[in-house]
């Protein structure tokens, strides 16, 4: 059975990361995603080989800090 797709908020819980966060690595096409229709779904195993590889990694420390101050 193949691995179902889940949703911007089910990323956000398997990953630990805010909705906005996801959100933001999407729009740079960081985070492996794919369209369906106006939907953004994923595959929790490519979304983990994504953080395994340093996807998830802070590039940019002040906007985090601004995340965080939230």
């Amino acid at each position: 059975m193949s691995e179902p797709w889940v949703s911007v908020e089910e990323l956000s819980r398997h990953l630990g990361a805010g909705k906005d966060r996801i959100y933001r690595w999407i729009e740079p096409r960081a985070v492996p995603a794919h369209r369906v229709g106006r939907l953004s779904k994923f595959k929790t195993d490519e979304s983990d080989e994504w953080v395994r590889r340093g996807g998830a990694g802070d590039r940019n420390p002040s906007k985090r800090a601004d995340d965080d101050a939230r």
